[in-house]
């Protein structure tokens, strides 16, 4: 493509039968082709860009469809980790509240149960029930059961990484 500054009185004019000048502006822009059967390429290209996509394929059938979207979505897997991932956080939770927590309660006899822990502010002492004594006016924070939840969530938080773990090592993806 070549710019000409010099203004030309004729517009439009097919020059060597290869060479078209046109007016942009206050410039003459010329352009080469090289034969006419590169015009029609490109044209064709151009209706090619312009054509419309092809029309939606018709229905598969419901039970088609079903799979497809099964097999895209990976709903399957998806379900099968959400029903393992449940029952283990209830195993977990077994784990914690029946065998942890009475570790616990014999590494520190003070804490017989984790979960039934309390602590007042200003400082206070509590009955063997976990009542504070009559007439106490402060806070009483319960954070038991926060811990146990605590607990529980690092332990399913370990276990789900070593999943993953196993899993980058067998190349599952």
């Amino acid at each position: 493509m070549v710019v000409n500054k010099q203004p030309q009185p004729v517009l439009n004019q097919t020059i060597n039968h290869k060479l078209k000048i046109l007016k942009l502006t206050k410039f003459y822009l010329v352009l080469f082709l090289s034969t006419d059967d590169e015009m029609l390429i490109e044209l064709r290209k151009i209706r090619e860009s312009l054509e419309k996509a092809p029309p939606p394929q018709p229905p598969k059938g419901l039970w088609n469809e079903f799979k497809d979207f099964l097999s895209k979505y990976k709903v399957l897997g998806l379900a099968v980790a959400f029903v393992i991932g449940l029952y283990l956080g209830g195993v977990v939770q077994a784990l914690v509240k029946d065998f942890i927590m009475p570790l616990i309660g014999l590494a520190n006899p003070r804490l017989a149960n984790l979960s039934t822990l309390k602590i007042g502010v200003p400082s206070t002492t509590f009955d063997a029930s976990g009542n504070p004594p009559t007439g106490y006016t402060g806070q009483i924070f319960s954070i038991g059961d926060f811990l146990v939840a605590l607990i529980t969530f690092i332990i399913v938080a370990f276990i789900v990484f070593l999943i993953v773990k196993v899993a980058k090592r067998w190349h599952f993806d």
